[in-house]
């Protein structure tokens, strides 16, 4: 063991460039334990962020980076390697060699390479904390894999893969994954000023969780956000001059095709009328086997003209996605960063290496932006691009040719006043009469269609209509709102379990009358909520499962009440009793600390929880990091706050020191100033 650490310093410790002198960074940590790194230099910047961003949560830094050397399954087992060959299947590290040095420019190269040599550096004088030998050291190009990645997982890639294993190929995929964002302009506010509401939904802890943090440069960056742990970048958030957040998306990001194979040449596929030959591109998938033996387990896979061919049991198919073709991302974020008004910002946006995920945009000037993004090809019309496509003609293959942005949907600066997002269609993202056109945008895009709503989506446009003008209080009220609308508009296969007869039902009466009474909010104190949402999970999960055979839209009577059976079942299990408060049932937990939280699925304060041993509720994504900013002439004043806190690690004070706020609903105040942010902090220090 003593010869593998030493082996691993040095290793680690050699190729080290001297590119960064870490005493010229500063991180100073607030009372929160939030970073603000300070640097002359925006590389410097990236190497103190790497460092201290490993200090917080190197484990998960290193599930961001162990798929990009395939490394995940020797560490994690089959779970892991199943990410590992996610990479290898979108090419991602080929295609990293191949444009690393054409399509990122210098001065972000110096960016990518500098937060390599923090990563290295951290990795090298922390030896235990390294999960396998290979992996250190990184450089720019090996952050790169990980962006290609997570934007291919935002843009649900794995229900196509999926679909293409299952046999399920044509089927509707579940869209569940939220996030809330909105912009209200200076006209509409009562103090005149412009709001921004960063409000993302992702796992609470791990990865694609927030990171919190603060960078500024002598160079003009100066940033305040999350990114993912491993982000070089923050990837919202709000500068001096600007801010912006993300919601999921789901327009038509990936086509599945099935090929016409040769009826005796094998591996022979037809393509415009010539026969071709599918080239092999198997994979190794190593994992460890009883906890140390790593073992490999080829995977055969081919290439087509369209991509990454599979042989399933249903024939040939191809899958291409938009996720593995530009690496522009990360530098993207970076020009977003460092955009200083609404035109730098819109030239950022022109770079579309963010292939997924909405945009909504405000500034000190009162500019307010939604922005349905996407990097979406430019198909054929003369296809159903909603279903399986012929794998024969290359009308169906689409090549690098993509909208720009300005024929994306979009509404800047609209007289209503406001822009908003909750993951529902991009056709409803401000006032009815300010709505964007539908009959602009080709079907074939794939946009969700006007009616297709969330509740989050429902309950804003009908909480914001309310107001002529809104208070910054009236703001953080409708973001932390917590009803559902009536009746359900985005899941009405459930809304008749709030009409069943309790006469027909006698042993379960009691839940019966809690629904048909309750005003449809989550609070922690209802005993209604916690029914519902119990009864909710669980048939959800039965219907997940293939445990029922019964579609959402087809659930008879006794399947919602067997649901609610369940429920109290549950409860008298557990509790000693039919009905308990949903803050009892669900608990935000994190080592010792346990408290009461409201909410649930797709309410706008959201929580999506998973039962534990103790019949518990914990909530485990959903709201997570929650920025607030206000904009005017005087500048930017910014309130935030996370699930947990700054650390990941448990022996640290910041592990679980926001969770209180939290559940309060209650923010910390942050700023961006660097002499109050010197003059408060609790520890200035310079990465070792």
């Amino acid at each position: 063991m003593l010869f593998f650490r030493l082996f691993l310093v040095l290793t680690i410790a050699i190729p080290l460039r001297a590119q960064v002198d870490p005493q010229n960074i500063q991180i100073a940590r607030d009372q929160w334990g939030v970073p603000h790194i300070f640097a002359p230099t925006d590389a410097e910047v990236a190497y103190g962020l790497a460092w201290a961003s490993a200090e917080d949560d190197f484990l998960t830094m290193q599930k961001q980076l162990l798929p990009a050397k395939g490394l995940m399954g020797q560490v994690f087992g089959k779970q892991g390697a199943q990410l590992d060959v996610i990479v290898h299947l979108l090419g991602a590290r080929k295609t990293t060699r191949e444009r690393y040095t054409t399509d990122l420019s210098p001065d972000f190269r110096k960016i990518l390479e500098a937060y390599a040599d923090g990563l290295n550096a951290y990795a090298a004088r922390h030896p235990k904390e390294v999960l396998h030998r290979k992996l250190f050291p990184v450089d720019g190009q090996d952050l790169i894999p990980s962006y290609m990645l997570g934007l291919a997982l935002l843009s649900q890639i794995d229900e196509p893969l999926g679909a293409i294993f299952s046999g399920r190929m044509g089927q509707e995929v579940n869209q569940e994954r939220g996030s809330n964002a909105a912009a209200v302009a200076p006209h509409k506010t009562t103090t005149g000023e412009t709001f921004l509401l960063a409000n993302s939904h992702q796992p609470l802890e791990g990865l694609y969780s927030w990171y919190e943090a603060h960078v500024c440069s002598e160079e003009g960056w100066n940033m305040l956000g999350a990114n993912f742990p491993g982000g070089v970048s923050l990837f919202l958030g709000t500068n001096p001059y600007l801010g912006w957040a993300h919601t999921v998306n789901y327009p038509d990001f990936t086509d599945i095709y099935k090929l016409k194979m040769h009826p005796e040449r094998k591996l022979t596929y037809r393509f415009d009328g010539k026969w071709l030959e599918l080239q092999p591109d198997f994979y190794k998938a190593r994992i460890r086997l009883l906890g140390f033996l790593p073992v490999g387990k080829k995977q055969k896979f081919y290439q087509s003209k369209y991509g990454i061919t599979f042989e399933t049991p249903n024939g040939f198919f191809a899958l291409r996605t938009v996720a593995n073709q530009t690496i522009k991302a990360p530098e993207q974020w970076y020009r977003m960063n460092k955009a200083q008004n609404w035109d730098e910002f819109r030239a950022a946006l022109d770079l579309q290496g963010i292939t997924c995920t909405n945009i909504v945009y405000a500034d000190r000037e009162g500019h307010i932006y939604h922005l349905g993004n996407g990097l979406l090809p430019k198909r054929d019309p003369n296809y159903d691009w909603s279903g399986i496509l012929p794998g024969d003609t290359s009308a169906t293959l689409w090549e690098n040719d993509f909208y720009p942005v300005d024929q994306l949907v979009q509404v800047l600066d609209p007289p209503s006043g406001y822009v908003y997002n909750c993951n529902h269609t991009p056709f409803r993202s401000t006032a009815p009469e300010d709505n964007p056109d539908t009959t602009a945008i080709p079907p074939h895009m794939g946009y969700k269609r006007p009616n297709d709503l969330t509740n989050r989506g429902a309950r804003f446009q009908a909480l914001m209509q309310q107001y002529d003008q809104v208070s910054y209080e009236d703001f953080k009220r409708i973001k932390y709102d917590q009803a559902y609308e009536q009746p359900m508009v985005a899941v009405p296969w459930f809304e008749p379990i709030f009409h069943l007869n309790p006469d027909d039902y006698p042993d379960i009466q009691e839940q019966i009358r809690l629904l048909r009474d309750w005003d449809r909010v989550a609070d922690a104190n209802s005993e209604a909520a916690a029914t519902a949402i119990l009864a909710y999970y669980h048939l959800e999960s039965a219907l997940k499962s293939g445990q029922s055979m019964l579609e959402p839209g087809t659930l008879p009577e006794k399947e919602l009440a067997e649901a609610l059976r369940f429920a109290q079942e549950h409860f008298v299990k557990h509790f000693g009793q039919p009905t308990v408060r949903l803050g009892k049932l669900q608990q935000h937990r994190r080592g010792d600390i346990s408290l009461p939280m409201g909410g649930g699925p797709d309410v706008l304060a959201a929580v999506r929880s998973e039962l534990q041993k103790d019949g518990r509720l914990r909530p485990v994504s959903g709201d997570s990091y929650i920025q607030f900013v206000r904009y005017s002439e005087e500048g930017v004043q910014i309130e935030s706050i996370n699930a947990y806190g700054a650390s990941a690690r448990p022996d640290s004070p910041h592990y679980t020191d926001q969770m209180q706020r939290f559940t309060s609903q209650e923010l910390k105040p942050m700023t961006l100033d660097k002499e109050a942010v010197l003059n408060g902090a609790v520890r200035i220090y310079h990465p070792e």
